[in-house]
């Protein structure tokens, strides 16, 4: 099964909208800096995705290194809530190319201010060991999943976007917890995921897209742990950090599983570390992000 070619809704094509904010502007090179520019979708409560963000930053850092060499990991910062109305602007500068390996630093702007700040690492393939650890066994097909859970009318605006105009699809293995929370209070998550049409074939763009990707869900292993959904009353969910290390090409208008687990909770934040494979089962990249946490206390 292949994603539809020709998915439009009511004449709106979320993925074109994504193509659409990931062309950033500009790009003129100066001595040791270049700037682009880009724009965000549109989401409820006016905060700019952290996953779009991380998404452009990797494209504006590719677009200052040489073609043949692409991106094997990045860590970054959120400084501050993005307004999604606004454009964002990022500066990369070039600190280091070496033989094989570029070293890139983004920063991204509004309002004169940065919002997130990022180093990334570029590298010429080449052969040496490999090894990856395995997809677990006996996940559900994608196919045998729903999208839409039962009461999706009622789900939180932010879920609901996910679900319908989100540039990609999500299929959750274990019950959604958008409504309800998870009864076994497990610090694991895993969802099949995939853009709702193709992409065009171009390596480097994929790989924005799985940055953007790699920020969807991933929370929801430390609310799993403690048995909290989406509706929780008065919660509050943050993204501090985020790092991500590509090991493998992916195609991410195929289907991908994103497992994840939180090893750990304590001060308001908690940490989830994520693995995605191909359908095969093929590792193609790593994730970890550090999320800031607050749940209101009963009297």
């Amino acid at each position: 099964m292949t994603p539809d070619d020709s998915f439009e809704s009511d004449g709106f094509d979320p993925v074109a909208r994504f193509l659409s904010v990931l062309e950033l502007q500009g790009g003129e090179a100066r001595t040791t800096e270049d700037i682009f520019v880009g724009q965000s979708e549109p989401m409820p409560g006016g905060r700019v995705f952290g996953g779009q963000v991380l998404g452009q930053a990797v494209i504006a850092a590719q677009r200052t290194v040489p073609d043949e060499r692409v991106a094997h990991s990045m860590h970054g910062y959120f400084l501050r809530p993005g307004d999604s109305s606004q454009p964002i602007t990022f500066s990369v500068d070039r600190i280091h190319d070496a033989r094989s390996f570029s070293a890139r630093r983004i920063q991204a702007f509004q309002h004169g201010e940065p919002i997130f700040s990022m180093i990334a690492s570029f590298q010429t393939p080449a052969g040496g060991l490999e090894h990856a650890t395995p997809m677990p066994e006996g996940i559900p097909e994608p196919e045998s999943l729903s999208e839409m859970p039962p009461g999706a009318d009622r789900v939180h605006p932010l879920s609901r976007r996910m679900l319908t105009d989100r540039p990609v699809e999500v299929r959750h293995v274990l019950p959604p917890i958008y409504l309800e929370p998870d009864p076994d209070e497990r610090p694991r998550n895993a969802i099949w995921v995939r853009t709702r049409r193709r992409l065009p074939d171009d390596p480097g763009l994929h790989r924005a897209a799985l940055a953007y990707i790699s920020d969807m869900t991933i929370q929801e292993s430390v609310m799993r742990a403690h048995g909290i959904s989406w509706m929780h009353p008065g919660i509050k969910v943050a993204s501090l950090d985020a790092a991500l290390w590509w090991h493998r090409p992916a195609c991410v208008d195929e289907w991908l599983l994103y497992v994840q687990e939180s090893p750990s909770a304590s001060s308001g934040r908690g940490l989830s570390t994520g693995r995605i494979y191909t359908r095969d089962g093929a590792l193609v990249a790593t994730s970890a992000q550090e999320i800031v946490i607050r749940v209101p206390t009963t009297p």
